[in-house]
């Protein structure tokens, strides 16, 4: 009887549980999806090294589920309350009739069991086909072979599915029992004459408050921003707290205010509707402050997620393609002494660090004609007497003012000229000239280079092994040497050949590209003859190795960032809805009272639209301001992965939340419109 009950419920509220399903559906559909890529690469041709990449985020992903689950589990508790207010009068009346509480109770168990069953059932559906076509992204992203698709179902993904589902309901049916249990039957039966009253705060306190709540706002602002030198936790975490903070209060203020300045510009509150429209948005505004906040917030969270992931991804692919030119490069240490031996070098290495990466080669009998096409060998050389701090010169002091953290004793990258050059003619980079009394600096890190600029702009010389220079240029100019994925050359020092003192070489290396097109079985059969006949202690980078690990990276920090971007939209946009449904259907009577004193439904209709589209837009646009600031500083902490494609991924960006918050509106006004327009014509 109970459970008979239960499902006639469910079908006569299924307006009221069309936006809860949809959450529950696509929620568990995320869930399966991102928990499933393991299995969905199964199929592709990758290498070992992509797979343990892929691994790795599976790990990753899985950890980032749990957080998930604890905002679906608050979700779906917050769905619940509100269902279940709206049916506070219908179970007033079954306790009327003599039902007692654990009955009650016994019905919504029904209802949650029934709810739960098909949302995970249709969830896990959607989820295992549009994993289907998750499987080509994925394979675009690695860049991998898809010749042996096919249809993949992950059995671990659905499980782990079950089961956080099943836990995040059985929480939320001991969150109902307890609510039934704090019923009173007076307060059941006389809920639906219980209405929000808008309480007039106190305008001027509202319009002090404001103010400085925007003034702390903007100190925040321009902390992450122009304030912003070095990364420090003090530093983050301040502007992190008043930001949360003032957003809090601009919403307290607004919710008091925003009505009073309405009302005060006469033809606009008394225009059409609107007086309707503005004090229905105040009475939500006033009881959804610290939810407001939260929306505001999760939102912001949501568009620096996203953006700055998918900038990621962008940068990092096009920066293995641009920063690393060459096939391969070997580096090997020159000159150490015993002392390195604490740094885990052999005394073996010592010795071996007195001749080049070139002539240990010869020595061993490895022949690189064999392998490399063109290379090249050069040089690289370090002094503690010329250091970060000498080069600053004048400025020194003040640039440690501003940037203390930086280690202004490091000594200077030095390269020739013609070493250099050498090495920019293989990229296929600039080359440049130097006069006997000249240097230059290059480099791709921005805001180091910004920082040298101002050493360079005031003409700063520099001792380099007993020779005075003067700077050819004003300013750094674009190189690098290193290949690696990010920017990260923070300064090269060319100096002319005649002033090198080849007693300081800290580095000599190799680069150059392939003969054969099979890149990866050369680089294989390269490296493994370099063990077999050397027993040289070297680093060395190859594209392959760079394009793998920047693709790698890239795609998990972009899964990870749509997979909680996504959640975080729709627990945003699911609350607003939820909120927003309630309130409609407990304003069915005073839509109803509109058409009696004459308005037509066209405006009925828009005042309708316009109060769910400001109550859609109000957290928004706060959190699009904070986005701004926060993506600027987003980009900053990420400049080392470059920042070319931040527009681009701002606007890929906007595309996901147009589809989901906006897709969340345009299904609530809907509903609502159902809602207000079911008792039409009985008027």
């Amino acid at each position: 009887m109970l459970f008979k009950l239960s499902i006639n419920n469910i079908k006569k509220s299924m307006r009221d549980y069309a936006v809860y399903f949809f959450t529950l559906i696509v929620g568990v559909a995320v869930f399966y999806v991102f928990n499933a890529i393991h299995s969905q690469t199964v199929m592709m041709d990758i290498s070992k090294n992509t797979m343990e990449i892929i691994e790795l985020m599976e790990g990753m992903l899985s950890g980032v589920s749990v957080f998930v689950a604890m905002i679906m589990g608050f979700l779906i508790i917050y769905a619940t309350r509100f269902l279940i207010k709206r049916r506070n009068r219908e179970f007033g009346l079954y306790m009327l009739l003599g039902m007692g509480k654990r009955k009650i109770s016994m019905i919504l168990f029904g209802e949650t069991f029934l709810i739960g069953l098909i949302s995970l059932g249709v969830g896990l559906i959607f989820g295992v086909c549009i994993s289907q076509f998750m499987s080509i992204l994925v394979a675009r992203l690695f860049e991998a072979d898809m010749t042996e698709f096919q249809f993949v179902f992950s059995k671990d993904a659905c499980i782990q599915t079950i089961a956080y589902f099943c836990l995040m309901y059985l929480v939320v049916i001991i969150f109902n029992t307890i609510m039934v249990g704090r019923y009173q039957l007076i307060d059941l039966l006389q809920s639906d004459k219980k209405t929000e009253k808008i309480r007039m705060k106190n305008p001027w306190i509202c319009m002090i408050v404001f103010i400085i709540s925007a003034a702390v706002l903007g100190y925040a602002y321009y902390l992450v921003t122009e304030g912003f030198t070095e990364i420090d936790a003090g530093r983050i975490y301040l502007p992190i707290v008043l930001g949360a903070v003032s957003t809090f209060f601009i919403f307290w203020s607004l919710s008091g205010l925003m009505l009073k300045v309405v009302m005060s510009i006469k033809n606009v509150y008394y225009r059409g509707l609107n007086s309707f429209v503005f004090r229905q948005f105040a009475s939500k505004i006033n009881t959804m402050v610290v939810s407001m906040t939260i929306i505001c917030l999760m939102l912001f969270v949501t568009i620096c997620v996203l953006s700055s992931a998918l900038s990621m991804n962008h940068s990092m692919n096009t920066n293995a393609k641009e920063l690393a030119p060459a096939d391969i490069q070997l580096i090997k240490r020159r000159n150490l002494d015993d002392s390195w031996m604490e740094q885990g070098y052999t005394k073996k290495d010592i010795q071996n660090s007195r001749i080049s990466l070139l002539e240990e080669y010869k020595k061993a009998g490895l022949n690189l004609e064999k392998y490399l096409g063109d290379y090249v060998q050069y040089n690289i050389y370090a002094t503690d007497e010329l250091t970060l701090g000498d080069t600053f010169g004048s400025k020194l002091k003040e640039v440690q003012m501003v940037y203390s953290s930086l280690t202004y004793d490091t000594a200077e990258t030095i390269m020739s000229v013609n070493d250099y050059n050498r090495v920019a003619s293989l990229y296929g980079n600039k080359t440049y000239s130097l006069k006997d009394d000249e240097y230059m600096i290059v480099g791709d890190f921005e805001s180091m280079m910004n920082l040298r600029d101002q050493a360079l702009e005031k003409g700063e010389a520099i001792e380099v092994f007993g020779h005075m220079l003067k700077p050819k240029y004003n300013s750094c100019q674009r190189g690098f040497v290193e290949m690696a994925a990010n920017h990260v050359n923070g300064g090269i020092i060319l100096i002319p050949d005649d002033a090198v003192d080849t007693d300081y070489i800290e580095y000599d290396g190799i680069t150059g590209n392939y003969m054969s097109n099979d890149k990866q079985k050369t680089e294989a059969a390269f490296k493994e003859e370099i063990k077999e006949k050397t027993e040289i202690s070297y680093v060395s980078t190859s594209r392959l190795e760079i394009l793998e690990n920047s693709i790698g990276l890239g795609a998990m920090v972009v899964f990870i960032g749509m997979y909680l971007g996504i959640i975080f939209l729709i627990s945003c946009a699911a609350i607003l809805a939820l909120k927003e449904l309630s309130e409609s259907a407990d304003n069915v009577e005073r839509y109803d009272m509109l058409r009696k004193i004459g308005t037509d439904e066209k405006m009925i209709l828009g005042a309708l639209f316009q109060q769910i589209g400001i109550f859609f837009l109000f957290p928004l646009i706060l959190a699009c301001v904070h986005s701004y600031f926060g993506i600027r500083f987003c980009t900053m902490l990420l400049e080392t992965f470059g920042k070319e494609k931040i527009m681009q991924s701002v606007l890929e960006t906007a595309g996901i939340i147009v589809l989901i918050y906006g897709g969340y509106f345009l299904i609530t006004y809907l509903c609502s419109k159902n809602m207000i327009q079911k008792n039409r014509s009985t008027h």
